[in-house]
Order: structure tokens, then C-alpha cells, then sequence
């Protein structure tokens, strides 16, 4: 298996430095050079199976034989051995044709900890099959931090510079992030949005000798191994609903697009879906993109679902790059014309072509309080802002008799304000962080320049051994 850039011009890759990489030298993002394929047969065969076994078959194409099978499966093994619920990620039906998919059993109580938990391992097995140590840095809107800082914390070869909002994240996510007190985590809180915090990370990796001295590498979802890893739920919940004899539909509440591109990616692999339901907040780049063919960039709006406050979902681009028919340089172009502009459109031929998988539907604060209120009321079920989104979305999409799984992407007591807002019942937080708002935080707060990141992490890291 070798992969390719979304821009064409960086050198193509195994999987195993693909991981260590992340971004592209060119600033493009990694991909699959061809889609593997699962028959029918094969996918029907993994009916029945546990979470970790649906896993490795679905994953084990993409690491191209780089790790021995028997230690991935280990691996493997191992991650998910430690979540919160034997199913791992289970099923809960909330209404006729509706479903939940609950991926908030990790340590983190986000969806991120399914990829983190792995690629964490991952990382670790071939820096030290190499003799080799990296530097992460990653932007945060909220749970990604937090599952990458839990994922990286005491490991040996990994320092971990995580960048957040300043303001911007809730008091449960950022003490996830700041009471970490392993000596190689490093938390920084910019002055500014979460897209302020991605394209200060984007331009340490473009600074090319700054990233080779320090060996900069990503976990957030510009890290292919990531999405490889989310690719798993969307399997293992559309087999419990009778995969591949019946069709389904997924509802994603989104905001960089990595969760909602890993099911694009399921059904390149044969996963039968029938339509991918996009939820945004008002921060509805996509679901404007979606509505119109127009990609335009508005301010970043503060809402009850941070983790989706996004005005530029990056992993878009991945999804770009299958509809220019795999032309990186294309991509390229028409990408600096829309960082240039904020606006671009990407020809009716191919909006009309997404339109046939991807619908968008903005939902609001009011809406989204709403919807939590209402599932609470009928079902006894509580959800974080985003879930309700995406819950939102669902029954607002059109979808016949397909049954509809929506990501339920948080547990709702990383939301506690939000929640009893709606519901007047505060949701206490497991038993293993109830003494999360004591504990004693760490951070810095830096400006949002790319100057002052790069040098506190030279700072951090003088002294150390290059990369």
C-alpha cells in the first residue's frame, strides 16, 4: 500500500512514515494510492464478530503488511481492551428507523479516542523499531487534544504540543488537556480561533527546516492512520443493522470533516451507504457548500458545540481530491485560489456529483438545546450539543425506510452547562475524572503567531537531540 498527496508534488509513502509524517510536504494530505476492497462476501463474514476483530480485517489493508499481523492485532487488542463498554462502540436505538452509535467509552469520553487510543500505539511501535523520536503538534477545537495528550503522555520517543482557543473550549475539555502533568505534554492556549490554531500548525509544517530539526508529526485528522482507524465504527454499526444486505444512512455532526470523510472512506471500501448526512452549528460553511456549490469562508462564531467551530474543515480536500479525479496539482491550484479568496466553487459537475452521497443541514443553538430537551422528554436519553446535531440533522434528512446512525460524539458531561440548560439535569462525569475540576491545570497562553509557537517549542525542546 503506498500513499499519495492530495497536491501531487511530495514523494509518495508507505504507511509507516505516512504516520510518522502526517502532513505532506507539499501541505497536501495523505491518501490511499487505490481504495482496497471488501466483497460482499468478506464484509458479511465480519458479522458477529467483536469490535477489535471487525478492526483489524478493516484496517489491515492499509498497513500494507508494514506491521507482522499478530503484533497490529495486539495492538489492536490491547486499545480497546481498556473503553468503558464490552461492545465498545454499541447501538442504541432512540426511535423508528434512528440510531445511536456511542462513541464516548474511551478515556477521554469523545469519538477521538477510537483512532488516538491506536494511533498512540501505533506511533510508539515504529519509533522504536527505528531508533527515532518525534515532536507532535496539533490544534484543537475542543476533544482532539485532549484524546492525542491521553493517547502521547510518558511515552519516551513523543514530545506532544497541543494548541487550543484561548476561552474558546469547555472548562471539561481544557482541564483534560491542562491537568496532564507528564513532563512531555505541552499545552498552549492561543489568542484566537480554532482555525487561527490550524494554520499556525499548518505553517510549522511548512517551515520545512523547523520541522526536520524537531521531526514535527500530527495525530489530529490530517493524520491518515486516524481517519484508517474511524473507518472501524461505521462498519461495526452498520453490520449490527444488517450490512451489507441493507442499506444505511449516516448523520455526522461535523466540523473539520475528518469523522464524516472516514465513512466516505468505508463506503469506497464496499460498505453500502446510502446517504452521508452532514450536521454543522452556525459555523455552516458545509452545509452552505452543500446547499449552494459555493465554498465561502464567514467568522468563526462561538456556540454551544465548540468542537465544531470551524470555518475551514481540512479534511475537505481529501474528499476534493476523488471529485478532480486524483489531479493533485488541480487541487493544489484551486485550494490557494480559495485560501486566497475565502470563496470558491469547485463546478457544478462536481457539487452535483457530492450532493448524490452528502446532504448539509445547519442547526442552531436554540434548535440544538431543543433537541437535547425533546430526546431527554421521549427517551430518557442525554445528549451533548454536538450529538444533538447531528440527531437534529437526521430527522430533518429525507430517507425512506434506511435506517439512519447518527455518531453520538461525546459523553454528555463534557457539556454540563449546555445540558442542564436544556434539561435542568446536570450530567456528572464518571467516576474516574469526578475530581477533574480540582486538579491543578498547566498551560500557556501565546498570541496567534506562528513566531511566537515555534519559538516556545524551541524553547521547550532545547537541548534535546535532533530528530
Amino acid at each position: 500500500m503506498k500513499y499519495v498527496s492530495t497536491r501531487g508534488e511530495a514523494p509518495d509513502l508507505d504507511f509507516a512514515d505516512v504516520l510518522l509524517t502526517g502532513l505532506a510536504r507539499d501541505g497536501g494530505l495523505y491518501v490511499p494510492g487505490a481504495w482496497p476492497k471488501l466483497s460482499r462476501g468478506e464484509i458479511k463474514e465480519l458479522r458477529g464478530r467483536s469490535y477489535a476483530d471487525i478492526a483489524v480485517r478493516v484496517m489491515a489493508p492499509f498497513i500494507g503488511g508494514e506491521i507482522p499481523g499478530a503484533d497490529f492485532a495486539a495492538m489492536v487488542r490491547e486499545t480497546y481492551a481498556g473503553f468503558g463498554h464490552p461492545a465498545v462502540a454499541p447501538l442504541k436505538q432512540i426511535d423508528e428507523g434512528l440510531w445511536l452509535c456511542e462513541l464516548f467509552h474511551g478515556p477521554t469520553l469523545a469519538f477521538k479516542d477510537y483512532p488516538l487510543q491506536l494511533v498512540g500505539r501505533l506511533f510508539d511501535h515504529v519509533l522504536s523499531k527505528r531508533g527515532q523520536r518525534v515532536t507532535i503538534v496539533g490544534a484543537t477545537s475542543g476533544d482532539t487534544g485532549s484524546a492525542a495528550i491521553e493517547a502521547c503522555r510518558d511515552k519516551d520517543s513523543i514530545d506532544i504540543f497541543i494548541l487550543h482557543p484561548h476561552g474558546r473550549v469547555t472548562d471539561v475539555q481544557r482541564r483534560q488537556m491542562t491537568t496532564v502533568t507528564s513532563a512531555n505534554v505541552h499545552n498552549i492556549a492561543i489568542q484566537g480561533t480554532f482555525d487561527d490554531c490550524q494554520d499556525i500548525v499548518k505553517a510549522l509544517f511548512a517551515d520545512l527546516p523547523f520541522r526536520d530539526r524537531f521531526g514535527l508529526s500530527a495525530v489530529n485528522s490530517i493524520n491518515w492512520a486516524r481517519i484508517m482507524a474511524q473507518i472501524v465504527y461505521y462498519f461495526s454499526s452498520a453490520l449490527s443493522l444488517g450490512a451489507p444486505d441493507r442499506n444505511v444512512a449516516f448523520s455526522v455532526p461535523t466540523g473539520n470533516f475528518g469523522n464524516v470523510y472516514a465513512a466516505f472512506a468505508a463506503g469506497r471500501l464496499g460498505l453500502p451507504i446510502e446517504k452521508l448526512i452532514v450536521g454543522s452549528n452556525a459555523n455552516d460553511i458545509l452545509t452552505r457548500f452543500f446547499d449552494s456549490g459555493t465554498m465561502e469562508t464567514a467568522g468563526v462564531v462561538p456556540t454551544l458545540s465548540p468542537s465544531m467551530d470551524i470555518q475551514i474543515s481540512s479534511n475537505f480536500e481529501r474528499l476534493l481530491f476523488e471529485h478532480y479525479r486524483r489531479d493533485g496539482r488541480a487541487v493544489a491550484k484551486v485550494m490557494r485560489r480559495f485560501r486566497k479568496n475565502g470563496r470558491v466553487d469547485f463546478g457544478k459537475a462536481r457539487w452535483r456529483a457530492m450532493r448524490k452521497r452528502f446532504e448539509g443541514y445547519r442547526v442552531g443553538d436554540n434548535a440544538t438545546k431543543a433537541m437535547i430537551d425533546e430526546t431527554y422528554r421521549l427517551t430518557g436519553e442525554l445528549l451533548d450539543p454536538h450529538t444533538s446535531i447531528g440527531v437534529a440533522a437526521a430527522r430533518s434528512a429525507e430517507t425512506g425506510n434506511t435506517p439512519v446512525i447518527t455518531m453520538a460524539t461525546a459523553h454528555p458531561a463534557k457539556f454540563p452547562r449546555a445540558v442542564e440548560e436544556a434539561t435542568g439535569r446536570h450530567p456528572a462525569l464518571p467516576p474516574r475524572l469526578a475530581d477533574l475540576m480540582e486538579r491543578e491545570e498547566r498551560m500557556d497562553i501565546l498570541p496567534a503567531e506562528t513566531r511566537a509557537v515555534a519559538d516556545f517549542i524551541s524553547g521547550r525542546l532545547a537541548g534535546r537531540p535532533a530528530a
